[in-house]
């Protein structure tokens, strides 16, 4: 599936590889869902992965999560590309602490 970024924090994660805002082991469980991601050629990939814990994210239509590491997941859109809804474009939203106050 294809990947790209909506939010520019991520996107300078993605291009240099550091963040303060984020620990070294999250980041390394962040390039390793992205690469996921991309290597999935349909939704079926991020279902069949119990580690991903891929999930619709309740009170929004298309916004989806998939596991990073503990409390932490990765936020996503995704824009289907076909009827069936089971590929397309992941756009990737938020890299956030699952409970946050």
């Amino acid at each position: 599936m294809q990947v790209d970024f909506r939010n520019d924090r991520l996107v300078k994660l993605y291009q240099s590889g550091k963040s303060r805002m984020y620990q070294k082991n999250i980041i390394k469980k962040f390039f390793m869902r992205i690469q996921q991601l991309e290597a999935a050629k349909d939704i079926y990939d991020l279902w069949k992965t119990p580690s991903l814990n891929f999930e619709r994210m309740k009170g929004h239509e298309n916004r989806y999560s998939i596991r990073v590491q503990d409390k932490w997941r990765l936020e996503m859109e995704i824009e289907w590309e076909n009827s069936k809804q089971n590929t397309g474009t992941v756009h990737i939203i938020e890299l956030s602490s699952h409970y946050r106050s």
